[in-house]
Order: C-alpha cells, then structure tokens, then sequence
C-alpha cells in the first residue's frame, strides 16, 4: 500500500468516524527494513494496514497503537533491542516518549510517531430557523461534527449531542428518542414556561426527564441566534466531564476496545490479543505470540518454555 493509498484509506475512516491511528516511522538506525516515511494505519480491532517494520515491528506497533486509542493520546515510540526496559514498555523523561525493548529486531532502532485520530463529539441540530443555523455553524467552529437532523431519523450510537430548536415542531418525539437512547446532552432550546410544560407532556419517568436541559444553554443575557448557540455550547463545555462519562462508543467493531494482552513466551514480547493474534491451546491455556518464528519455536519444544 503506497502512502497515498494509505491517506485515502484514512480519509474515508475519518468519513465513516472510524478512530485509527496513523504510525509513520521518522527515524531510524540501521539495520532496519523500514526507512523514514513509511507509515501504516491501526485500526480498533488491531488490523494493521501499511508497512512500518517487519513482525516484530508491527506486533509492538499495534499494541501502542491500541493504547493510544484508548487514550487518545498520540505517543512518540522508540522500538530499540537493547533498551533498559521490558518489552511492554516505559515512558521516558522526555514527555510523550515510550520505549520498548523488542529483542526480535537485528540490532536497529525505530521512532515511529504514533497519531490518534478520534472522530470529533458528533451534534444532531433540530430545526430550520435561525438558532438552529447558528447552532451548526457555531458548532462546527468548535470542532464538533455538527449536523441537521430530521425527526425519525434513526440516532446513531455514537450521538453525543441533541440539540432541538424547532420551535414547537415535534419536539416530544424527538426529545423520547434521544433520552431512551441515552443521548450524554439534550437540549431544547425554548422559554422557562414552555420547556417545563414539553417536559411535563412527555411519555417519560422524572429522572429521564432530568436529562433534558431547557432552557437550554448557560444564562448569559443571549438575544440573537449566534449567542444562543454559544449559551448552549458553553453548557456542553460546563458539563463535558459528565458527558463524557455518559458518552457511548462508536458502532460496532469500530469502537476504541479496551486492549487485552498477553506475553510472548518465547521472546517475551507484550501482544496484543485480537482475532488474527498467532496462538496454540495448552492445557493450562491458550498461549499468543508475536509472530510465526517464535508459535514455530514453541510448538517445536513447548518444554523449554515451562513458564508458559
């Protein structure tokens, strides 16, 4: 896969808010088989497309690169043979450096910028008039997949936010939906009167309806559409450590999973276990490795390795 393939296949894992990491090797120290500029993509179920090194390279590649989605931290990793560290590997003084000790290389060293790509808090905006055209246009100043909505359209499960200023247009439809959806933020942008009495119409119990906000937005005396819009999304800033705790993952396979490990009892190398992960049953258990020579070396003499 050339590098401009790579960036289109990246591309459409943005468009399909699919998180990935994009790892592009920026150093290295011969011997090595990859050169400054190779660059692969990690994907949420541990697929590796791309080239930045050989087995052993990109088993340590995937495994960081799971973490990183996990944290959203983009990291810079130095894989080396003869570092002071286990195979899992350490942070270092300088910050956002992780080295890992990978004794299947030939003696080389890589640094390989590991970069989180996280689709953005994804906004469904309800209505037409102006509120609702500041909310979108504020929105997506922010940063914010800001987007119209439509009532019954299907709530996809990565929604973050609901935002309804339709002035009076099915606004208890929408409002049940997202709040059986478990939507983090819902807000109805209406006068204090108005909101209580949707609120108190709708077919919901009185904890669901506490997570509707109305009067949406902070009181900070707005009057036009565009300090509306920002009323409303300085409440989402106000309350982003609780909506972040409510949000959902992306559908499906797509969602950053938490990373389940094992070590190599042959090299000792920390993997990742995913579908692909090369393994043998034991009795004790299923044993992962981080690439063909080492499942070969244990099948061959799996007593050598008692500790597996």
């Amino acid at each position: 896969m050339t590098n401009t393939e790579l960036l289109n296949r990246a591309d459409v894992l943005r468009h399909g808010r699919t998180p990935f990491v994009l790892a592009t090797v920026v150093h290295t120290e011969r011997p090595t088989s990859a050169r400054p500029g190779d660059s692969a993509l990690v994907l949420p179920d541990g697929t590796v497309e791309g080239f930045v090194g050989g087995t052993c390279a990109e088993t340590t590649v995937q495994l960081q690169g799971l973490r990183v989605l996990e944290t959203g931290e983009s990291l810079l990793l130095r894989i080396t043979p003869d570092a002071d560290t286990g195979t899992e590997g350490t942070r270092d003084p300088v910050e956002g450096l992780v080295t890992v000790a990978n004794p299947c290389l030939s003696g080389g060293t890589l640094d390989i910028f590991l970069e989180a790509n996280l689709p953005p808090a994804l906004a469904y905006v309800y209505g037409h008039a102006p509120i609702a055209r500041a909310l979108l246009d504020v929105g997506r100043v922010l940063g914010l997949d800001a987007r119209p909505a439509s009532p019954g359209e299907p709530l996809p499960p990565d929604l973050d936010v609901v935002v309804i200023a339709t002035h009076g247009r099915d606004e208890e439809t929408v409002l049940t939906e997202a709040v059986r959806a478990g939507v983090p933020y819902i807000g109805l942008v209406a006068s204090p009167k108005r909101g209580a009495a949707v609120l108190a119409g709708l077919d919901l119990g009185e904890e669901q309806r506490r997570h509707v906000h109305t009067p949406a937005g902070l009181d900070i005396g707005a009057r036009t559409p565009a300090e509306i819009a920002l009323s409303v999304y300085a409440e989402i800033v106000a309350l982003r450590p609780q909506v972040a705790r409510a949000a959902r993952p992306a559908a499906g396979s797509a969602a950053p999973q938490a990373v389940t490990e094992n070590v190599d009892p042959v090299c000792g190398m920390t993997v990742a276990i995913t579908p692909a992960t090369l393994s043998l049953d034991r009795a004790a258990g299923r044993v992962y490795f981080c690439g063909p020579g080492c499942q070969h070396a244990f099948a061959d003499d799996p007593s050598r390795y008692a500790h597996a």
